[in-house]
């Protein structure tokens, strides 16, 4: 009799231990690239931005690790990131690196829980210069839009 109450009070504290929270799995990375150039004739090479971006199979998070390298823009080139076409969020700079053809060059990663449907991410980097007139000009540009393969 006593061992089956000691199985019982070993099942019983076994379903009373807290079940550790379900982690989602993330996809494949998918690379990132986008070099902005100016739209003056001369093509200056402003910024460049490489690395990947991921899904979580649970459709609310996704995970980017990238490097902004500042080549030619003045002043400091920066990039947004876009989420369904109608969020806009700053990314975490998580310290400098060296990269060749960069005055300076930075990396950056997170993994952000959206709170709802994540459908999609773009990645919009921005620079400016000077043309051959000395007037100052800006421009945007925007990489490919990744589609979230979990919906």
């Amino acid at each position: 009799m006593t061992t089956s109450i000691a199985m019982a009070v070993a099942a019983t504290a076994a379903a009373l231990v807290p079940l550790s929270p379900a982690h989602a799995a993330y996809g494949a990375d998918q690379p990132v690239y986008l070099q902005l150039v100016s739209n003056d004739g001369y093509a200056t090479q402003l910024a460049l931005l490489d690395g990947t971006v991921a899904f979580d199979d649970g459709n609310t998070k996704y995970r980017y690790s990238l490097r902004l390298c500042w080549q030619h823009a003045y002043p400091q080139p920066y990039f947004t990131i876009n989420v369904n076409g109608t969020s806009t969020a700053s990314p975490t700079q998580t310290g400098p690196t060296s990269m060749s053809g960069c005055q300076q060059a930075y990396l950056y990663s997170g993994e952000v829980n959206f709170g709802s449907t994540v459908r999609n991410v773009r990645f919009d980097v921005t620079g400016g210069w000077f043309g051959s007139n000395g007037q100052y000009q800006m421009r945007t540009k925007s990489t490919y839009t990744y589609d979230n393969p979990y919906n």
